[in-house]
């Protein structure tokens, strides 16, 4: 369950990343769009102001030194006062006298020259920073988006673990009980026989009688929670082979015949003849299969009925015992889930339907039950298997 739990967050977190990171490219891009579209609008709108600006060229030279050297005075110009002359005098010693280049412009030659090169620079800073701004503001919004789902998934997993935590450890104070009491009356039993306190022989079956049983329910105990943990393990792995699932179904409902019979519960077994061929773990499902099995005698009417049926890959386990609160329906496959009323020595686990959910989900089959199946049975259990 913790890993189905882990890869569901990663397919979660995985789809929410793209789903936002293709946002934000929607974003920068329409977003361009339209800066390109005022770009084109001032740039028609400043070239109508520069239209006055005037190159002169006299003389000839390669054509790098040509573009270096317009780009230089170019750039004079916005120089204030006397410099730009100074500037591009100097150039021209610099690159050679074969090559001579004025530019002028009666833009920056009154007295505002100083306020309108401050105000070009300023123009150009901020549309560089405009250009740049779809991409710092999706950042920052991808930055933001990521760094709360991250958080709400820490914070939601946190909350699983720590009611996984409260249902284990409640389990392990059940399973301790559970250990505890048959144990208590083991050293009883066997105190007594051991000091002869008991002398009928009538008596001393009964004590070992009950300490059989007693025996039987901790290895029990013992035996379902080695499984889980076993399932559990990432190393766990199903072995699969060509098998028919009613014949498996029958091997297991033979397997425990006598323990209906002991129970007095009046079996109903209807298994199709078809054959219904599936690859399976017959191990594994057989051990699923035999937990419904278990839950039907633990769980009903002693006296009672209970119905095995399987057809169409499909097996149904029914019983008219004790009937299945809603609220904890819900809840039933989820490891150390267990109903108040079955909190004893006679209850469960809390571990059996757990363990049969996940062997059944492993096969790529379905497990699930229903409350109200009819016929008078009080619940069914109910497995799918792929054909």
């Amino acid at each position: 369950m913790g890993n189905n739990r882990l890869a569901d967050t990663k397919r979660s977190l995985k789809w929410f990343l793209i789903k936002k990171f293709f946002f934000i490219m929607f974003f920068i891009y329409f977003s361009e769009e339209a800066i390109g579209f005022c770009y084109e609008k001032l740039t028609l709108r400043t070239a109508d102001i520069l239209s006055s600006l005037q190159i002169s060229i006299s003389g000839g030279g390669n054509p790098i030194s040509f573009a270096l050297q317009t780009l230089l005075y170019s750039l004079a110009t916005l120089l204030p006062g006397a410099l730009p002359g100074y500037v591009q005098g100097s150039i021209n010693k610099l690159m050679g006298d074969s090559l001579r280049i004025a530019v002028t412009s009666p833009l920056f030659t009154d007295r505002w020259s100083v306020i309108l090169r401050i105000i070009v620079i300023v123009v150009v800073l901020m549309m560089l920073l405009i250009s740049l701004l779809p991409w710092m503001i999706g950042a920052f919004y991808y930055y933001c988006v990521v760094t709360k789902k991250v958080n709400e998934l820490m914070e939601e997993e946190k909350a699983q673990q720590q009611a996984y935590d409260q249902k284990r450890n409640l389990l392990l104070s059940d399973i301790a009980h559970d250990i505890k009491t048959p144990l208590t009356t083991l050293c009883g039993y066997s105190k007594a026989l051991s000091d002869g306190v008991v002398k009928q022989e009538a008596k001393q079956r009964e004590y070992l009688e009950a300490i059989y049983n007693k025996s039987k329910r901790m290895d029990d105990l013992i035996t379902l929670l080695f499984e889980y943990v076993k399932m559990e393990s990432s190393g766990f792995e199903l072995h699969r082979e060509e098998g028919d699932l009613g014949e498996l179904v029958r091997e297991c409902t033979a397997a425990l015949y006598t323990d209906f019979e002991e129970k007095k519960i009046s079996l109903d077994i209807d298994i199709s003849e078809e054959a219904m061929p599936c690859l399976m773990d017959k191990v594994q499902l057989a051990r699923a299969i035999t937990n419904l099995l278990n839950n039907a005698i633990r769980y009903g009417k002693e006296g009672g009925r209970a119905l095995v049926h399987v057809e169409d890959f499909c097996l149904t386990v029914a019983d008219d015992g004790m009937a299945i609160d809603r609220e904890f329906a819900a809840h039933i496959f989820e490891p150390f889930s267990r109903a108040d009323k079955a909190r004893g020595t006679a209850g469960g686990s809390g571990l059996g339907l757990s363990i049969a959910y996940k062997i059944v989900q492993m096969h790529g089959g379905e497990l699930s039950v229903k409350l109200e199946y009819g016929q008078g049975y009080t619940k069914a259990f109910q497995i799918w298997m792929p054909s």
